[in-house]
Parts: C-alpha cells; structure tokens; sequence
C-alpha cells in the first residue's frame, strides 16, 4: 500500500496564495488545507467503500396507478429503461405547490 504524505507536510509546501500576508494567516491557512485534504481523503475513502459494497436486497413490487388509471408495477410503468431520474419537490404545508 501507497505511504501518503501527511496533510499537514503537503500544506506546509503549499505556496501562499497572497503575497505578504502575515504569519498568522499563513498558519491558520495551513491549518485550513490540512484539514482539506484529509477531507479529500476520507471523501475517497468513503466512496471506495461505498462501490465495493455488496449486492443489496430487491425493492417491493410497488404498485402505482399509471396515467390511464391501470395500476402497474416498476417494470410496467418504466419499461425497458435502464435508468430512472426522479424529481422530488419540496414545499411547506403552507404552499399548495412547491
């Protein structure tokens, strides 16, 4: 396995992005880049676990009442598609529409 370079070592070669800034925001900006790359890190992290899971369990065969009021199942209502996108709208109970 890869020995990744500390956060801190790699924001300490970081060039300062404003030229005569003083001391103390040079610290608290590498604090700051440190920090973001660790982010970056676990972020990969996550999502390397996140691909590697597992198969998991199949939805319900939900039913829904399609536009001609016949009520259907996921295959029947989406056909042959592969993928579905979905929009879910928001809204206070104080709206009638979102």
């Amino acid at each position: 396995m890869m020995q990744l370079t500390p956060a801190t070592e790699l924001a300490r070669k970081a060039k300062t992005p404003f030229p005569g800034a003083s001391t103390e925001y040079d610290t608290a900006r590498q604090a700051l880049l440190a920090n973001e790359i660790e982010f970056r890190r676990h972020m990969t992290r996550l999502g390397e676990q996140r691909r590697a899971l597992p198969p998991g369990g199949e939805a319900p065969d939900y039913r829904f009442e399609d536009e001609n009021g016949r009520t259907v199942g996921w295959a029947e209502l989406f056909g042959r598609r592969d993928t579905l996108v979905t929009y879910f709208w928001m809204y206070g109970p104080q709206r009638e529409r979102p």
